[in-house]
């Protein structure tokens, strides 16, 4: 397998209502099955994502969470506002979204934005991918694959990498199983998670900071499928060990 990879280059800071896909394709010739990841920031910010903490009224219960972290009572408001369920308060907050993403603080931003501003999670980053997937195909009549990825930490881990939040145009996964490995037994359990691969690849790509890129292209690696699956990637809350390990432990502790 041969492929390549390249940021897009030039992009402005990007502001709401701004055309990113339009000035993605005034700097990208596409190709069939080229893979196109976008960041969450700018995602956010075009669809009007963001914020002002002045303007957050914290609950009671903001304050009382925000008293153990010695956090601002409005931030943790705003990941209230953002989350279906709270799994750890302390030493930092994970939280359990609507969509079914856990993740820390809702996804919320602080950097990337302006000060007293706050950049929200997407709210539906697979319905924005199906929409950017369809417009390059109205003005190119190319076939191409959109993930969406934001900077996640990982449990049992130090450090963040790139995961796929939103997806369209492929399959979240690559199913090994049925297939032999390299001494013929059958394989039973491989379901590899190519969207969160490419997505930590990208996000090494794209960089973090101000010297980061929001946007990067893949070609070559031929996952395109004419499909919306990337509910597939959170699992059913029925089968969650983790999940239900977590609501265990936060039920002796409050």
């Amino acid at each position: 397998m041969k492929i390549e990879a390249f940021t897009v280059d030039g992009l402005p800071l990007i502001e709401e209502g701004d055309d990113l896909v339009g000035m993605i394709l005034n700097r990208v010739g596409f190709e069939d099955y080229d893979v196109l990841i976008i960041a969450s920031t700018v995602i956010s910010k075009t669809e009007g994502g963001v914020r002002n903490i002045a303007d957050i009224t914290p609950s009671s219960e903001a304050v009382r969470i925000a008293h153990k972290r010695d956090e601002d009572p409005r931030f943790v408001e705003a990941v209230l506002d953002e989350c279906k369920e709270v799994l750890i308060e302390d030493p930092f907050m994970l939280v359990r979204r609507e969509d079914g993403h856990v993740c820390v603080n809702s996804g919320i931003d602080r950097s990337n934005i302006g000060e007293g501003k706050l950049l929200i999670f997407p709210e539906n980053s697979s319905k924005t991918a199906a929409k950017i997937r369809s417009r390059i195909f109205e003005e190119t009549e190319r076939k191409v694959t959109v993930i969406i990825t934001d900077t996640n930490g990982r449990a049992f881990r130090v450090g963040q990498a790139g995961l796929a939040i939103g997806a369209s145009g492929c399959s979240p996964f690559y199913d090994w199983i049925g297939l032999n490995d390299l001494f013929g037994n059958v394989l039973t359990v491989t379901n590899e998670a190519i969207i969160d691969e490419i997505a930590g690849f990208a996000n090494l790509m794209m960089g973090e900071g101000d010297g980061g890129t929001p946007a990067a292209i893949i070609r070559g690696l031929e996952i395109f499928e004419d499909i919306e699956a990337f509910a597939e990637v959170i699992r059913d809350e029925s089968e969650d060990a983790i999940l239900h390990a977590l609501r265990r432990v936060r039920s002796q502790v409050i």
